[in-house]
Formats: C-alpha cells, sequence, structure tokens
C-alpha cells in the first residue's frame, strides 16, 4: 500500500492512458446510474400508488413481451459488435463499415418485429384486447436501434452514453408528472417512455455522424452476413437468458392476472435497480477485458479472478441488507397496496449477488476470453431449466415461486460456469 502512494507509482498511475480512460467511462457511467436511481426514486413509487397493481401489472407485462423485440434488434450486438468496434477503433475505415452493417442488419430485424407483432395483435384476444398498450410500448424497440450503445461501448466513449440517457430519463421523469395523473391514464406511460428512447437515438445518431466521422453508407451483403454470424452465438445466449430474466413476469402474466403480475413487477423492478449498480462496472471493464485478452492472456485471467473476489463479496453484502430490510423498503417505496411483494423481494434480491457473479464468470470470463460457443450452450440449457422450474413452482407457489425457481436458475448458472473456466485453467 505505501508503494501504491509514493509519488512516482502514483504519477504513472494516472499518466496511463489505459487507466485514465477506464476511470473516465467508470465515472461517466457511474453517474448515469445515479440519475437513473435518482429519477425512479420519484417516478416509480408515484406510478405504483396512481395505477396500482392491476394497470401497473398490463404495462409490465407489455413491456416484457416487447422486451423479446429488443432482444430480436439487439441480435447479441451489444457484445459481438463491441468487441469488433474496440479491436478495430483505430481504423476508421473499418469502424464505419462495422457501424452500417450493424445498423443495417438492426433496421431489418425491426420490420420483421414491427410486422410479428401485428400478426400477433390481430390473433390472439390476450393481446389485441389493450392493443395501444403493446403500439405504444413498441417505440422503445426503435430507439434502441437508433441508439448504438454498442458503438460508444466500443470506442470506449461511455459519456455519450450518460448524457443521451439522461435526456431521455428526464423527458420521462417530467412528462409522467405532467400527463398521468389518474389510472386512467395508464395508456401514456409506454408512449411517454418511448418518446424518450426516441429523441435519445435520434440525437445519438448525430454525435456518431458528427463526432466520430462516421458516414452513413449502404453495407455489402458479405458484411451484414458477417455481422450476422458474429452476433449468433451471443444472440443466442441473450434469447436463453431472457427467458430467465424478462420472461418471468411475461410467464407469470400468461398464468396469472394483472394485478399478480403487478406485485412482482413492482418487487422486480426494486431488485433491477439494485442490480443496476453492477452495469457501470460491467460496460466499462468488458472492452478492457476484450483488448487486454488479445495481448496478455495472462494478466487478463489474473485480473478476472481479482475481480471475481471483489464483486462476489460487494453483491452478497448487498443482497443480505436488502433483504434484511424489505418490508422497510417496500413500505417506502411501494406502500400499502403491495404488501405481496415483500417476500417476493426478500428471495428475489440474492440475485443481484448470483447475477454479479455470472457476469464476471460469463460474459467478462468466457465471452471476452471468446469461449461464446460455451458460454452460449451453459445459459440455452439452464434458459430450458429455468421455464421448467419456474412454470412448477408458480403453479405451485405463485409469486414465492417463481422468486425461488429465479433464484436456483442464476446459482446453477454460475456453478457450471466456474466449472468451465476451472477447466479453461483460467481461474
Amino acid at each position: 500500500m505505501q508503494n501504491f502512494f509514493n509519488s512516482n507509482y502514483l504519477k504513472n498511475f494516472l499518466n496511463s492512458p489505459t487507466k485514465k480512460r477506464l476511470a473516465e467511462n467508470f465515472l461517466s457511467l457511474s453517474a448515469l446510474q445515479a440519475v437513473n436511481y435518482l429519477l425512479p426514486l420519484i417516478t416509480f413509487p408515484y406510478l405504483v400508488r396512481v395505477l396500482g397493481p392491476e394497470k401497473f401489472g398490463l404495462i409490465a407485462f407489455a413491456q416484457a413481451f416487447i422486451g423479446y423485440f429488443i432482444i430480436l434488434t439487439n441480435y447479441g450486438f451489444n457484445l459481438s459488435a463491441t468487441r469488433e468496434i474496440s479491436i478495430n477503433r483505430d481504423k476508421k475505415e473499418k469502424v464505419s463499415e462495422i457501424f452500417n452493417s450493424v445498423m443495417m442488419v438492426k433496421l431489418l430485424l425491426g420490420i420483421l418485429s414491427f410486422f410479428i407483432l401485428v400478426l400477433i395483435l390481430i390473433f390472439i384476444p390476450k393481446f389485441r384486447n389493450d392493443w395501444l398498450v403493446y403500439i405504444f410500448t413498441f417505440g422503445m424497440v426503435i430507439g434502441q436501434i437508433l441508439f448504438p450503445v454498442w458503438f460508444f461501448q466500443g470506442m470506449e466513449r461511455m459519456k455519450y452514453i450518460t448524457i443521451l440517457n439522461i435526456i431521455a430519463k428526464g423527458i420521462f421523469t417530467i412528462c409522467i408528472f405532467v400527463f398521468i395523473r389518474k389510472m386512467t391514464d395508464y395508456l401514456y406511460v409506454p408512449l411517454i417512455n418511448s418518446m424518450g428512447f426516441l429523441v435519445a437515438g435520434g440525437l445519438s445518431l448525430r454525435i456518431v455522424s458528427k463526432d466520430f466521422g462516421i458516414k452513413f453508407i449502404l453495407p455489402s451483403f458479405k458484411t451484414l452476413k458477417y455481422q450476422l454470424k458474429e452476433g449468433w452465438h451471443i444472440f443466442i445466449s441473450t434469447v436463453a437468458i431472457s427467458l430467465y430474466t424478462t420472461s418471468n413476469t411475461f410467464v407469470l402474466g400468461l398464468f396469472a392476472n394483472n394485478t399478480i403480475v403487478g406485485y412482482y413487477a413492482a418487487a422486480e423492478k426494486i431488485v433491477k435497480a439494485v442490480q443496476g449498480l453492477l452495469t457501470p462496472v460491467s460496460q466499462t471493464v468488458y472492452p478492457y477485458f476484450s483488448k487486454l485478452y488479445s495481448i496478455d492472456k495472462k494478466r487478463a485471467a489474473i485480473i478476472l479472478r481479482k475481480a471475481l473476489y471483489l464483486i462476489g463479496g460487494i453483491t452478497f453484502l448487498i443482497s443480505g441488507v436488502v433483504s434484511m430490510f424489505s418490508p422497510l423498503i417496500s413500505k417506502i417505496v411501494l406502500g400499502p397496496l403491495f404488501l405481496e411483494s415483500i417476500p417476493v423481494l426478500r428471495i428475489l434480491i440474492f440475485i443481484v449477488f448470483a447475477i454479479g457473479v455470472n457476469n464476471i464468470l460469463g460474459i467478462q470470463g468466457l465471452v471476452a476470453f471468446g469461449y461464446k460457443g460455451e458460454f452460449a450452450k451453459i445459459v440455452g440449457f439452464c434458459s430450458l431449466f429455468h421455464l421448467g422450474i419456474i412454470t412448477i413452482l408458480i403453479l405451485r407457489y405463485s409469486l414465492i415461486g417463481i422468486a425461488i425457481g429465479t433464484v436456483i436458475t442464476e446459482s446453477l448458472i454460475g456453478v457450471i460456469e466456474y466449472s468451465v473456466l476451472k477447466r479453461k485453467k483460467i481461474l
């Protein structure tokens, strides 16, 4: 420790371009997360009280459903394209080629997604009855297509992600208090949310063109095919992951009414807010690990082990504290109409620990180190396991069952990923 505070050592540390960039990116994403916490602290308690469990459950179900289209249009590019941009960021023409080919694929997938949505709204009564909710929520898909988070991550310019997300969140927050005054105003919630995404997406394209000099040109079929191939394993992994994340609300909605969904979604919202603490760490170090592994595999493995111990310890402590104080947290955040959310929160919060460990083992470990196929197989197997176990547990224990099943699945993933990394002699 004394050596660290040695003036020369500290000076060299601070003057390192890589470490300075990592620090800047981490601070930018931390600022974003701070805003992400501050604004929901204002809007979320207000929304659940105004809308009540039933309408809040309907909106949560719609977002979970539309989330599948976001997964389809992202197509794993948030990892595969980030890695491509990170490796080639000093080659302007190559970066431009990657950007245009990825954006074209996302646009085509967006058109396909809307066509599928329209067919579902026409032929399935459960969706047709509230069709406007789903149409308004679909604006999030368009916004996500326009907002190239993967590009800014790969270029390690996280400040743009921060600024644009704050704009989107700011629009949502202001409009919620202006337009949402009573339960019957629930239709405006997805519309306002989508509007924030669309504004941020439009601004991001201007930044990409103006600040990075990227020209929008029609990519070749060969580059489109290459990007589809590169993102395939991550896409399959993401689909599989969604089966035990966003699918929880969706599957529950197939078996239960909107009120029950509302109880679960409210507890899950708190858990995801806490889980968001990990986002700056994950988004900052993934491009770093990808680059470092291509240069020095041994050093990358050493840093991975240290990250595992650090993140594991912090997330376990956070999960335990939130679980202990879940009745108080629920009372303050959700109010008296959501008492049924308390036991769900008390159990479900431990996925913060599991996901924290799994992110280090899976994304920063297997994916960044080039084992995308192994990662895809693990989450594919565990997603099928998850669907089976939560269906059984929902039918038997309802809300509590889905919380227990989710924690079991996340824990299983961690055990398998750790075993694979040990076998590969990375850990």
